[in-house]
């Protein structure tokens, strides 16, 4: 792709190197706060382009930060680069085929997602010192998104007091600017303690820890007719007490996910779940502990951001595509359902195409789709900090998240196109920020009117720490 304009033709100049970034954090899948190989390419690569470096971000191993510039407003630029549990799964084939049988892989494309955010924040870097304009770029490299909430532990610890503004993407089926329609997330893990004995010669002298959870579980299914429809409870089993039949499960642990569309529902939804727990408790005579693993807040939007991010796709186009990337697409797409297709078509809020394998559009600004949210902690840098999210086409139409056919697609041509792609309109839209004032003052407007009644509050405990993994030997 050729650009008239000065910040993507930057980006252009470094595409190969990040190229296979993104294809060497693809082969090295590690989840939640077990980044170390990962963050350690990141760093590099900071280091490589001329960034000053810092480590261990809010006290976060596999947290880094790299600055370039001096003066100016502060323009955050967010990567990720966590995986997934049980994805493993050989890249360009449309079949699944395990890597290595049980192993990790990225179903989310997280390994795209740094390495493009990295890309827009070395594009801004050389365009501010050929340009001679004030201003300072931070690439943040991120980990444990999936189900760490790194970026709330973050904010909490003022990673992101100084910044003006964030900018941040994600993979996805099609291309187009985010709207903010997360769920406020908390995870909490609630741990019983009955009394074991022997289940045939000692029954009544039990106390059964797994007689509570499932207690407990039916209790919050009840629960589900009494929620406000954007609410979500999902739960897994973490320690089942053992696998003898014979014996009185003395203990159990169950992890339970509570979201809701706003963080004050989702606060009031926690405390019904931990009530459903201590009637479980109570009826079997066990005792209960509830320990908060992580949390979230809702997305927060940003008209202005949102409009300029959308205006640079416009000059941009659609991602440009070709005969090969659309034939492996459809490739993948044969091994989905119509529903899995139609259904991305309807959170975009556009009509289906016939034989449109790859997103070859950009979603229109004022398309209204159905809503189906997952939660990110992106969503607590939101209410720190004016931010911004891009969807952009990397994988075929329809392709769900966190499934085998992302990892297969992860390290495809296609793949590498959509992060570029990315990588410019998140460039483009920082220089924006960066040159426009008046578009800065009102992104930072938009952000004290939406937080002016509910300013915001950590929904991490402050005793909560990052579940921090130790460094594999």
């Amino acid at each position: 792709m050729s650009n008239a304009e000065l910040i993507w033709d930057l980006v252009d100049e470094h595409r190969e190197e990040f190229i296979g970034l993104a294809d060497r954090i693809w082969g090295m899948p590690e989840i939640c706060y077990t980044e170390y190989r990962s963050v350690e390419e990141h760093r590099t690569m900071l280091e490589q382009q001329g960034f000053r470096v810092t480590e261990n971000v809010a006290g976060i191993p596999t947290a880094v930060m790299g600055e370039a510039g001096e003066g100016g407003p502060v323009i955050a630029i967010m990567g990720e680069y966590d995986a997934l549990p049980g994805l493993s799964q050989v890249a360009n084939i449309a079949e699944p085929q395990e890597v290595e049988p049980g192993g990790h892989g990225h179903g989310c494309g997280h390994n795209l997602l740094g390495s493009a955010a990295m890309l827009a924040a070395a594009g801004l870097k050389d365009w501010l010192e050929k340009t001679g304009t004030p201003g300072r770029v931070r690439y943040y490299g991120c980990p444990a998104e999936e189900g760490g909430a790194a970026k709330g532990f973050m904010v909490r610890a003022g990673a992101f007091d100084d910044v003006d503004a964030a900018v941040t993407w994600h993979p996805a089926g099609v291309t187009k600017v985010q709207v903010a329609n997360s769920l406020a997330n908390t995870r909490i893990d609630f741990s019983f303690t009955g009394r074991s004995s022997h289940a045939s010669s000692a029954p009544h002298l039990g106390r059964s820890a797994l007689d509570a959870v499932e207690l407990m579980n039916v209790g919050v299914n009840y629960m589900r007719e009494h929620m406000t429809p954007d609410a979500r409870i999902h739960y897994a089993m973490l320690d089942s007490g053992g696998v003898a039949p014979n014996v009185v499960q003395g203990f159990a642990k169950v992890r339970y996910a509570v979201r809701a569309g706003e963080l004050a529902t989702m606060q009031a939804l926690v405390e019904r779940v931990k009530k459903v727990a201590e009637g479980a408790a109570l009826m079997t005579e066990t005792r209960v502990t509830a320990q908060i693993v992580s949390a979230v807040s809702n997305m927060l939007d940003n008209e202005p951001m949102r409009r300029t991010m959308y205006e640079n796709m416009q000059r941009l186009g659609p991602v440009p595509f070709d005969a090969d990337d659309r034939k492996y697409a459809a490739a993948i797409q044969a091994t989905l359902s119509p529903e899995d297709i139609g259904s991305e078509y309807r959170k975009a809020g556009v009509e289906e195409r016939e034989d449109t394998p790859l997103c070859d559009f950009v979603v229109p600004f004022d398309a209204k789709g159905v809503s189906m949210p997952g939660s990110t902690d992106v969503s607590d840098v939101s209410w720190a900090v004016p931010t911004i999210e891009a969807r952009v086409a990397t994988h075929a139409i329809g392709t769900p998240g966190h499934s085998w056919q992302i990892t297969a697609q992860g390290k495809a041509p296609a793949a590498h196109k959509g992060m570029i792609y990315a990588a410019k309109a998140m460039a483009g839209t920082a220089v924006d920020l960066v040159r426009d004032a008046d578009l800065l003052a009102a992104a930072k407007a938009d952000h004290a009117a939406r937080t002016a009644k509910t300013p915001y509050v950590c929904p991490i405990p402050a005793d909560v720490q990052p579940p921090l993994q130790p460094r594999p030997e």
